[in-house]
Parts: structure tokens; C-alpha cells; sequence
């Protein structure tokens, strides 16, 4: 009896796996070369200040409602020669420098008795969340009659908005901290001050930089309802001068001033996070 043997089946094909080169996305053919992001992204205000400034110069745009471009340039140049914005600038930095001290200062304390404490968030947590839905510009008039006219209830109003941004996300910092981490570091021996040190407070550092990034723009409005009323020097002053004699060019350089100043205050807070934070990965965008 024979029996038929299966000739040996061919081996398989095995390739050698792709590089990684080899898996990244290319440029589709005919593209043609890839135009930098920072020129993508200042095209659109290039052709609002263009079409800005050909509305005003063909009488569409009068300079009653809104001064031209050129115009608001030439007004800026005037106002930096003289000395006047520069001066108004270093008056409004410092009174948001000294609110923004004050209220991180409170907002993080307040922040650590609640979360770090049952006993304290009992103490703690209802009147802040009872205070922190009053509208704090309505607080102007008790900020007058209590500490005057003069610097301090600029400063006492910046100090308020702060706080509380602060607070609400170094509190949810902390209280949003994994509970396994915590079991992990006290089964390495943590005490309560060292898990409090090298667990707690770094969980809670992404909150933190968040809270700090609302706080300076909470910082610049309470700068701008602060500088509205009874001011004598900064930036809203020149606002307040401005109006009065209906220039709209010097207007909105103020307001030009205020958001680059805010623009450049978030950049900060960006670079503070880069280098507090580079043990958190964070998807980029594609």
C-alpha cells in the first residue's frame, strides 16, 4: 500500500516591517511646498486691517465711528514719543502685578485648607462658592465707599477676580488627584507632608496652571472696570480722556495695548507650563 505525499508547501513570504519613515503621512504629489503656520495665521487679521483701512479711506468707514489704521499708527506713535502710554503702561502693569500677588496668594491658601482638609472644605468651600456667584464689578461701589478712591480698590477688585479662578481649579487640582497614586505613595512610606509634597501638589499643578491662565484674564477685565472709575493715571484713564473728546484713534490703541498685554501675559503662563510640566504628555493637534 503506498501512501501519496503533499509536496512541502512554500514558505511563507515574510517582509521586513516598514520603517518608521516609510509610515509617516507624505505630501500629496502637486502640493507644492508647505506654507509655514505662522504665516497661515497672520493672514487673516492682514486682510481684516486691509479691508479695515480701504473702508475707511473710500468713506464707508467714517472716522467718527472708527478711526482708520493709519490713523490709530500715528496716534500710537504720538502717544509712545511723548511718554503717555509708556506711562500708563507701567501703572496698569503694576496694579495688576500687586491684584494678581494678593489674590493668588488667598485663592491658593483658601484652595489648600479645602482640599487638602475635610474639616476645612466644610469651613471653607460653601462660603467661597456662596461669594463667588455675586458679580464682582457690582462690588465696585462697596470697594469706594470701604477703601476710597484712590489704588486700593483697583487692586482689591483684580485681587477678587483672581482668587476665586484660583480656588476653583487648584481645588479641583487637588481633589481630581488619582486615589491609587496616594495608596502607592503610602505603601513606599509617605507620611501625610510628604504625600502632600510629592503626590498631591504636582497632580494638582495642571489645575493650578489653568486657574493661572483664567486669572490673568480675569486680571486685565477687572483692570479695565477698575481703571473706568475714578482713575487718575493707566491706561483706562487714557480710555476715559479719549472718549471725552471722541477719539476713537486713541481708543483703540487702549484697547490694542490691553490685548496685546493679555496675549503677552497667556504666552508667559504657556512657557511656565512647558517647563513645569514636561512630564505630561498633551496631544498637539495634527
Amino acid at each position: 500500500m503506498t501512501v501519496d505525499h503533499a509536496p512541502p508547501s512554500a514558505p511563507p513570504d515574510i517582509s521586513p516591517l516598514p520603517d518608521a519613515e516609510s509610515l509617516t503621512p507624505s505630501r500629496a504629489p502637486g502640493r507644492g511646498p508647505a506654507v509655514p503656520r505662522w504665516l497661515r495665521r497672520t493672514v487673516g487679521p492682514v486682510l481684516l486691517l486691509v479691508l479695515w483701512q480701504a473702508s475707511s479711506a473710500a468713506g464707508i468707514l467714517s472716522a467718527d465711528v472708527l478711526a482708520s489704521p493709519g490713523t490709530i499708527a500715528r496716534a500710537a506713535g504720538d502717544l509712545v514719543a511723548d511718554g503717555t502710554l509708556p506711562t500708563a503702561m507701567g501703572v496698569s502693569l503694576r496694579r495688576v502685578a500687586v491684584g494678581l500677588l494678593l489674590g493668588g496668594v488667598v485663592g491658593i491658601a483658601l484652595a489648600l485648607v479645602s482640599g487638602l482638609s475635610r474639616l476645612g472644605e466644610d469651613l471653607v468651600d460653601a462660603p467661597v462658592q456662596m461669594l463667588r456667584t455675586v458679580p464682582w464689578v457690582g462690588l465696585i461701589p462697596l470697594f469706594i465707599i470701604w477703601l476710597g478712591i484712590g489704588e486700593a480698590p483697583k487692586v482689591a477688585l483684580i485681587a477678587l477676580g483672581v482668587a476665586f479662578h484660583l480656588y476653583l481649579n487648584v481645588y479641583a487640582g487637588i481633589r481630581g488627584v488619582d486615589a491609587q497614586l496616594v495608596e502607592a505613595g503610602e505603601s513606599l512610606g509617605l507620611g501625610r507632608r510628604g504625600l502632600v509634597r510629592h503626590v498631591v501638589l504636582p497632580g494638582a499643578l495642571p489645575g493650578a496652571m489653568t486657574g493661572l491662565r483664567y486669572s490673568l484674564a480675569t486680571a486685565w477685565l477687572a483692570l479695565v472696570f477698575g481703571e473706568s472709575i475714578n482713575a487718575d493715571a493707566g491706561i483706562g484713564f487714557l480710555m476715559n480722556q479719549a472718549r471725552e473728546f471722541f477719539r476713537t484713534d486713541v481708543i483703540v490703541v487702549c484697547l490694542v495695548v490691553y490685548a496685546f498685554l493679555g496675549l503677552l501675559a497667556d504666552a508667559l503662563v504657556r512657557t511656565l507650563e512647558r517647563l513645569l510640566l514636561q512630564w505630561r504628555p498633551t496631544f498637539t493637534g495634527q
